[in-house]
């Protein structure tokens, strides 16, 4: 029996921003004919955020790929055991293995890589340091809107950071994962190991950590690339 084309494409956000980055993305995955939504997970905790996933998935028909940026890549990690995920496509994410968390990814960072200027917590709450938003997260976006994505933080809860992984998705799931290089909030070098121990289709790109926002085209053409993987290698297994 052939098997549904993937046509569904659902973006998660990750700390610190909230899904209105995703609008460029948004608007190109849309003009290629996928139904795209947008989870607006409140990066709480780890189990809110996955269950906020869940519901925008339940909400649409047919097959779902998945997408995670930074910290939503632990969101897509968990939540993408759902079975009607189809693939997992990482961008400039975490991928977290059994056990693992932000928490434990980011512990003992190797010499001279870059450390997030994030504030101490407030309430349970983690915020970047404004003055430094720019150059740690979003280098190559326009000054004037990173200005506004400073100034408009979503806090982040430190419980979110805590969340473990039961069972990631990635072990059954076909993954992509887009690694950028100029990246100073998550350290290429980890974001190459994650994407290798996951088995992920790898692209390589010289954006900042915000690069859904400074690339969004060559974003959107990587996710659709991956949604239409998926389907290539579901037609070959229904002619067998």
């Amino acid at each position: 029996m052939t098997q549904e084309p993937v046509k569904n494409i659902v973006l998660v956000h990750g700390g610190f921003v909230d899904g209105s980055g995703w609008e460029s993305v948004y608007r190109l995955l849309k003009k290629d004919g996928y139904n795209v939504a947008i989870v607006q997970n409140p990066t709480t905790t780890l189990p809110q955020d996955v269950a906020a996933t869940k519901r925008v998935i339940s909400a649409l028909r047919g097959p779902v790929l998945l997408v995670g940026h930074s910290y939503g890549g632990v969101v897509i990690t968990e939540a993408g055991n759902d079975p009607r995920v189809a693939g997992l496509v990482y961008i400039a994410a975490f991928a977290p293995d059994r056990g693992e968390s932000v928490s434990t990814l980011i512990k003992n960072p190797p010499p001279g890589a870059p450390v997030p200027p994030i504030l101490p917590p407030q309430d349970g709450y983690l915020l970047l340091d404004r003055s430094k938003f720019r150059a740690s997260f979003a280098g190559d976006v326009e000054e004037e809107k990173a200005l506004f994505m400073a100034d408009s933080q979503v806090p982040w809860g430190v419980e979110a950071l805590d969340g473990t992984i039961r069972e990631p998705a990635w072990r059954t799931k076909p993954n992509w994962y887009l690694v950028t290089t100029e990246d100073r909030m998550i350290p290429p070098p980890a974001q190459r190991f994650m994407s290798k121990r996951a088995g992920s289709t790898v692209v390589e790109v010289a954006g900042s950590h915000a690069v859904f926002m400074s690339q969004p085209r060559r974003v959107a053409e990587f996710i659709a690339a991956a949604a239409k993987a998926v389907n290539a290698t579901n037609t070959l297994k229904s002619s067998n």
